[in-house]
């Protein structure tokens, strides 16, 4: 049996995209919300793997996966993992092929891009702009001769398909994160999607429209010379909207830091934070300092943040970049 697991962001997507584009695969999908990134152990939990098994791993962190990891590895299945979050201790073993980078100015669909030697480039520079590394997407978009016009496009396409996978559960997003993969599969270039108007760019576009013109008249109840924190309401759309909201944040203000703060149903409180673009450190750092915290070095949350909290995150912020 083979299974494909991956992150529901337009990372972990576009990189499966690029994998099963160059080599079609039939297989079960194991994904979720952006921050349902413990994937690996529930399915070694409820599959009973043997070495006839294969995984393909993607943009999610090896760290927060590891038991899961070192079970399949222990069954003989035979595991691909790539990504760019905290890794830990990469394990020794033959069934193990990895490839983990750390940069920030990295992600996944680049590490695949390289694995792929560029077979699929312009979707991977549209997940580097759905990643927010759009300096970085900028200079591939240069480098492979496309129009500044073209550019924003893959930058446009990038960010709709960060922006489905926010959200509390699957039932908030616009597309379950599989359906979308699916979808976006039946183009061999992101331009396809664009041009084909009945693709799901033009339905995530207008919604996207409509969730970030709700963002937008959102003050900060905190601000600092280094620290910005807004809190959106407790709603779909505020979910929805958290991440992609965090990046135009730190897109306007590269110097400072910037949490998206949206309450859950228990009163704590789910967090995006976006290090400083010009100071692309710390982030995963930081939200690890915390019991459902983690990320990258530029990009990081903490999934339940209790309220009494609030002040020592704040704190932590402000003393790692001040």
């Amino acid at each position: 049996m083979n299974y494909d697991i991956f992150n529901g962001d337009a990372d972990g997507i576009i990189a499966l995209l690029q994998l099963r584009l160059a080599y079609p695969l039939s297989a079960e999908l194991i994904t979720g919300v952006k921050r349902d990134i413990a994937l690996l152990e529930p399915l070694t939990i409820s599959a009973s793997l043997t070495s006839q098994d294969s995984l393909t791993v993607l943009d999610i962190s090896m760290e927060k996966n590891k038991a899961g990891l070192l079970e399949a590895l222990k069954s003989g299945a035979k595991v691909y993992y790539a990504d760019h979050h905290r890794s830990g201790d990469i394990p020794m073993n033959a069934n193990l092929e990895a490839y983990i980078d750390l940069d920030a100015n990295t992600c996944t669909s680049l590490i695949i891009d390289k694995c792929l030697q560029g077979k699929f480039h312009y979707w991977a520079i549209a997940a580097a702009y759905g990643d927010n590394l759009i300096a970085k997407a900028d200079l591939l978009s240069s480098e492979a001769g496309l129009t500044l016009s073209q550019a924003k496009l893959l930058n446009e396409l990038g960010t709709l398909i960060n922006y489905n996978g926010y959200g509390a559960h699957v039932d908030e997003l616009h597309f379950h994160p599989a359906t979308l993969y699916k979808a976006l599969l039946k183009y061999t270039s992101p331009f396809d999607v664009i041009e084909d108007e009945n693709s799901p760019f033009h339905q995530l576009k207008e919604a996207y429209r409509q969730d970030m013109d709700k963002a937008l008249a959102v003050a900060p109840f905190y601000h600092s010379q280094v620290l910005s924190l807004i809190e959106l309401a407790d709603a779909p759309w505020a979910r929805r909207v958290s991440g992609v909201f965090g990046n135009h944040l730190a897109n306007q203000h590269p110097d400072s830091a910037h949490g998206v703060l949206t309450e859950n149903a228990d009163g704590s409180y789910t967090i995006s934070l976006r290090a400083p673009l010009s100071n692309k450190q710390g982030a995963g750092d930081i939200c690890s300092q915390f019991d459902t915290g983690g990320g990258r070095a530029a990009a990081a949350g903490v999934n339940k943040l209790p309220s009494v909290d609030i002040a020592r995150f704040t704190q932590a912020v402000e003393s790692y970049y001040g």
